[in-house]
Parts: structure tokens; sequence; C-alpha cells
């Protein structure tokens, strides 16, 4: 019988952002009373263990034998990761008051539709709950909220699929929020036209009328908007690109919610980059 290949190879994340993710699960190991040398991984490798898994998408069954433990404690380690992560991740509210105190002019809204291979389930007049018609693939849709520049700010729960992004937003208390802010602070949201009729606070395109053609300066004001906006497809490819783990998730679809939040807390750190 041949025997296996040993190699080393470097992942691409800064030791800061593995030591960052450790000093949070020390935390929770000690409001959890774990006792010393009773884990088989220390908290760094561990670390190291999720980080893999986020940035180079390595199967479980890999990660759990190069560390020399079963299958079901890699998962274990891995959730334990992902939830000490999210709980980092900036809550609505905050993420707002950050980008008041940046000073920007407006933010942009998108959402984003995680893929995913575990999701078939029955919806309303039975319909696959998280098939997404628009994107031809079952998935969760999360919506972004990013800076002017496409940086993104705030991500929000999963929703299954087949929802419209105006939809979601509303379950999200986006819809409101936003629409304070911009009637509070003059801090527009700008959108594409899936936000049509979500209120005087968001910036979207105006939409043909039936049977005519838009007006010169609708048609200016919509390149205007859509130019403006188009960054905004950075923030979602900023979070896809980076992480292998958001291209396509094999975990329960409900568990996007944490990986998402997990990835923006884990971009953020990379970047040194809150707003």
């Amino acid at each position: 019988m041949s025997s296996s290949i040993t190699y080393i190879a470097v992942l691409d994340v800064s030791r800061d952002t593995a030591e960052y993710i450790a000093r949070l699960l020390r935390g929770h190991r000690e409001r959890l009373g774990t006792r010393k040398g009773t884990r088989a991984l220390g908290v760094f490798k561990q670390a190291v263990l999720v980080l893999r898994w986020f940035v180079d998408g390595t199967r479980i069954a890999q990660l759990a034998r190069d560390n020399g433990i079963s299958t079901p404690t890699a998962y274990r380690y891995l959730h334990e990761g992902l939830t000490v992560l999210a709980d980092d991740a900036p809550d609505l509210s905050t993420a707002l008051e950050r980008a008041v105190a940046a000073g920007y002019t407006h933010l942009n809204l998108d959402g984003t539709v995680v893929r995913t291979d575990r999701a078939a389930a029955p919806g309303p007049n039975s319909a696959d709950l998280w098939w997404s018609g628009k994107h031809r693939h079952h998935g969760g849709n999360a919506q972004v909220i990013s800076a002017p520049d496409g940086w993104p700010l705030w991500i929000s729960p999963v929703r299954p699929g087949r929802e419209h992004d105006v939809a979601c937003a509303r379950t999200h208390g986006l819809i409101d929020a936003l629409n304070r802010l911009a009637a509070a602070l003059g801090i527009p949201t700008l959108t594409d036209l899936g936000y049509e009729n979500a209120g005087g606070g968001f910036r979207h395109p105006v939409k043909k009328p039936k049977g005519g053609e838009l007006t010169v300066q609708a048609q200016t004001f919509n390149a205007a908007v859509r130019g403006i906006h188009a960054v905004a497809e950075r923030a979602n490819a900023l979070l896809k690109v980076t992480f292998k783990a958001l291209r396509r998730v094999s975990l329960d679809p409900a568990a996007i919610t944490r990986i998402a939040r997990a990835a923006l807390v884990l971009l953020q750190l990379e970047h040194g980059r809150t707003t």
C-alpha cells in the first residue's frame, strides 16, 4: 500500500486575524467554563481550522484528518467559530451610526443570493422555498448595505431565495430604518428597481411606463443612479470572491446567516476597515 503525501500550505490570511478569532474563542470557552486540557485543539488551531474552511473551502473530512480529530468534532469546532464571529458583526443600528459618523452622502442596498445545495423545502403553493427563480438555483437571500465606494457595512440574516429583495428588506426592518435615516439626516439609499415603492428615502431608476417611453430627464436620472449604485456589486463580490465558503453552502441553509455575518467580520479584520 502506497504512503500518503504530506505537504506544506500557506493560508492567505494575516496572523493578526487568526489571533483575533483565537481571542474570541478563548472568551467563549471561558464563558462556558471549559477546563484547560479538555479540548482536542487549542484556540489558535481551532481558529486556523475555521479560516481554512472559510478561505480555501477545505472539506471537513480533510480538516478533521489534518488535526487528528473526528469529523463530528471538526463540525462542532467550525460551528463554534462561526457563532463567535457572527456575534462580533455589527447590528443594523451600529452600522448606520458608523455610516453617519463617517459622513457618507448616501448608502447602497443590494441583495445577493448565496448558492446552496441543501435547500429543498416546500413553500407556499408547493413552490420550492429556497429556489430563486431569478438566479435559477437554490440559495438564500441576504441584504447588504454598503458605503458609497461599495465597502460592505452590514449584512442581513438569510431569507429563502424565492423571496424578492424588497420583501426581504421589509422583513429585516431595513425599509423603515433607511427611510428614517433619509428623513432625519438627508442620507438616501440607492437601489435597483427591485426596491420600487420602498419609500421616499430610496433612489432607484424610473420604471419605463407601459406602452410609453422615458423622458430625457428620466433617462438622465436613471443613468446617474445606475452609475453611482453600480459599485454596490463590489460589496457582494468582495464577500463571495474572498471567501469560498460563501460561493456555495453545503450546510443547512439557515447557517448562511452565521456564515455571511462571520465573513463580514473577517473581511473587515483583514482590511482594518469597518466603515
